[in-house]
């Protein structure tokens, strides 16, 4: 996409209209996203769907009242009777026009070599039925295999009053695998994604057989996992599993809505000591080809490496346009929509820790007892308070410095603040993981991540 898909002319006309019914700041943001899926489940194809949306969102912005309205029409009458109805809503009407000139587009092209949409619907189904051989040839216990494929392609122009106007074209493609082993004690299942902001070009054979066969394996050892202790226990995060936690219980209590609704226990706490000095957390929009990777957040605003937490220390908050002005400094690059039929709001991009220097398998060593934790599931998270519940779909006991016995699914209970200041040692071996993160109704794509790290004491919530 470019300027065309609405002109340039057109686009300062309707941020005219706007302002001129009074609006201090307006801005129209168009898209145009197409997505296509397949699923497999038991060699069967489930689902072949594709889809196609596109629309304008328009927010007018007087004082500290926002009024937002969609459209699905693009004409030029369309958006001027968009742009009057959220004038409306945040200022109750008014007369006239304010002429506004737009800079010239900065244009962002997608870094994807293979477009999802240029791929035969035959080779998707190929390459379901082969991860499929892959997860299935690990053993005669897989009983159930179901795998999902899913693109989107999604282009956008942004243009504001203060002169802003901007294109991206992102391409994401996502494949995920789940397998389900029945034995003696019952049924366990096993999970893999594979996602990144790239294009076809992701998905190899050789990628999406090492995710069967990850999957498979999964499932199988669960067989044999035993009942998880209860109590305070040390945990050993494997790199890549643990993200998630310090997204949930560190990273929304670091969004600027929370903070100036005063509804996070970080508020006013930037200049202090808040983790253990082992602790670096970032949010980066600008780590190419992760699943949160973004050229310009749904503002407009570059994608943006930010420093949250240095050394243990809080240095900043994440920040979208709204907040950032209510604050007199610059957004951060944060702020975020599902689709155009959404206002933006100060959402996570990529969110990782810092690797350390010290060896996975020394952290390992050097833990008698304890447990660690392979993958992550879902999770809650009280912002106010920190205190957080996630489960754990596959965790190991570590008994006298070794990886032992698996254990059945079990739940990793604390607080946020809490659990960051008991980092007691971070490994070398850093990777990410994809996930979709929900807040206030709308889910964005996302990236976690850490090296292998110990946790020295955390409530393990099992049967045992």
């Amino acid at each position: 996409m470019n300027s065309t898909l609405v002109e340039k002319d057109v686009l300062e006309r309707v941020l005219g209209e706007a302002m001129g019914r009074g609006g201090e700041f307006a801005e129209v943001f168009v898209e145009d996203r197409t997505t296509s899926s397949a699923t497999l489940d038991q060699r069967r194809v489930e689902e072949l769907s594709s889809g196609r949306d596109r629309g304008a969102g328009i927010r007018v912005v007087v004082g500290d009242t926002t009024g937002f309205a969609h459209t699905a029409d693009l004409s030029e009458r369309g958006l001027l009777a968009a742009a009057q109805a959220a004038a409306a809503v945040a200022r109750g009407g008014g007369d006239g026009v304010r002429e506004i000139a737009l800079g010239a587009l900065a244009d962002h092209p997608t870094r994807a070599t293979t477009l999802p949409g240029d791929v035969d619907k035959a080779r998707k189904i190929e390459l379901l039925m082969h991860a499929d051989d892959v997860a299935r040839s690990e053993g005669s216990s897989i009983t159930q295999v179901q795998i999902g494929l899913g693109d989107s392609t999604r282009r956008f122009v942004v243009a504001n009053s203060e002169g802003v106007f901007a294109t991206d074209h992102q391409v994401r493609t996502r494949f995920n695998i789940s397998c389900v082993a029945k034995g003696d004690t019952g049924m366990q299942t096993g999970y893999r994604p594979v996602a990144g902001t790239r294009g076809f070009e992701l998905l190899s054979n050789e990628a999406v057989a090492d995710a069967a066969r990850g999957a498979a394996r999964q499932a199988i050892t669960k067989l044999d996992a035993r009942p998880a202790p209860s109590g305070d226990l040390p945990v050993v995060l494997a790199g890549g599993s643990g993200g998630i936690l310090f997204h949930e219980a560190c990273g929304h209590g670091l969004e600027a809505d929370a903070i100036l609704k005063q509804a996070s226990v970080y508020a006013g706490k930037v200049g202090e000591q808040v983790a253990s000095p082992l602790v670096t957390l970032v949010d980066d929009g600008t780590v190419a080809g992760e699943w949160g990777y973004l050229a310009l957040d749904d503002e407009g605003r570059p994608g943006s490496r930010n420093v949250l937490i240095e050394n243990g220390v809080l240095t900043d908050y994440m920040w979208d346009y709204l907040r950032a002005r209510k604050e007199g400094r610059a957004s951060s690059g944060n702020g975020r929509r599902q689709s155009y039929q959404y206002l933006p709001m100060v959402r996570m991009t990529n969110t990782y820790l810092l690797q350390g220097d010290s060896d996975a398998d020394e952290i390992i060593a050097q833990t008698p007892r304890g447990v660690y934790v392979a993958q992550l599931g879902g999770g809650q998270v009280n912002t106010a308070t920190g205190d957080f519940v996630f489960g754990m779909t596959a965790a190991f006991m570590i008994e006298n410095g070794r990886i032992t016995a698996p254990l059945r699914d079990c739940n990793l209970i604390g607080n946020g603040p809490d659990v960051l200041q008991r980092v007691d040692a971070v490994a070398t071996d850093f990777s990410m993981t994809p996930g979709t993160c929900g807040k206030d109704g709308q889910s964005v794509p996302v990236g976690t991540g850490q090296a292998t790290m110990r946790l020295s004491g955390v409530t393990i919530g099992g049967a045992a």
